[in-house]
């Protein structure tokens, strides 16, 4: 790595600079940018830490709350929670346990040598190299833990997660981690009991959320992040979305030519299986 380059690269990975002046990671191989849109520090607070409401959680008296991280990337998402639950300082009344799943730290490597660039990495930069050294990081009531390599077959990972951020790479350029297969291993690894649990995904295509449903989850619509209009929250129980699919949706999934989960063909028994999902009663 090159850290006097303007674009410098660790490995398939480099920096660039967006339009808006953000610093982000590029993949060298297929080109694609990790958070394009607002910058990784917006769309990580807005998609991942406000929309499920995580300073609420952390807020209230329970056990310990885990967020499964499916994609560690460059660490914002995870570094954002982490910030959340900081600033909480006392009004935090539970634990958290952060797992973070990833096949490559280069992107991790690469934002913490630009502090400029990404300085909101840098109040947690010994967690993340000893993260990176280790595995496992913890100060008081916070726990960060990492699963290095292929996550499939390991996303079924304890404790079960309250929170999923879901952020590999695009079906287009990841295809093997938005199958059905992979993404009822991560259903597994969810919360049952309790308020159950969300996964939280910038992708709102109606293949995504096909495989979704496929998968076990109940969707909904998520917020907008830069030129989304809408992102995705899927939920192990239908009453925890603020606004699930329904009627509408289905008529529009009817119509569209893109009705397929990802990565395979749609049969009449998964059509049948998706009419029937209890995502479609109304209660």
């Amino acid at each position: 790595m090159d850290a006097s380059d303007a674009n410098p690269r660790d490995g398939d990975f480099e920096l660039v600079t967006l339009r808006n002046g953000a610093r982000a990671v590029r993949h060298l191989g297929h080109g694609e940018v990790m958070h394009p849109a607002t910058g990784p520090w917006q769309e990580a607070m807005r998609l991942y830490v406000e929309q499920p409401r995580l300073a609420e959680r952390l807020r209230t008296p329970g056990a310990p709350l885990v967020i499964h991280d499916v994609g560690l990337g460059a660490g914002t998402n995870a570094v954002a929670a982490l910030t959340c639950a900081r600033a909480l300082g006392g009004e935090r009344q539970r634990a958290l346990e952060i797992v973070s799943f990833e096949v490559d730290l280069a992107p991790l490597r690469l934002a913490l040598a630009d502090a400029a660039g990404f300085p909101f990495l840098q109040p947690f930069r010994d967690a993340a190299e000893a993260l990176m050294r280790t595995g496992a990081w913890e100060e008081d009531g916070v726990r960060w833990r990492l699963h290095l390599g292929d996550a499939r077959g390991r996303l079924e990972a304890r404790p079960k997660a309250d929170l999923v951020f879901f952020d590999p790479f695009s079906p287009a350029s990841n295809p093997e981690m938005w199958t059905v297969p992979v993404l009822r291993q991560v259903r597994a690894g969810c919360r049952e009991d309790g308020e159950g649990a969300l996964l939280l995904t910038y992708s709102a295509a109606t293949p995504t959320r096909v495989t979704l449903l496929l998968a076990g989850f109940h969707v909904g619509a998520g917020l907008s992040t830069g030129t989304k209009g809408e992102t995705t929250v899927a939920a192990t129980r239908r009453e925890s979305l603020a606004a699930p699919l329904g009627e509408r949706w289905l008529s529009r999934w009817r119509r569209s030519s893109a009705r397929a989960p990802h990565g395979e063909a749609l049969t009449p028994q998964l059509e049948a299986q998706l009419l029937a999902h209890p995502q479609w009663t109304i209660v």
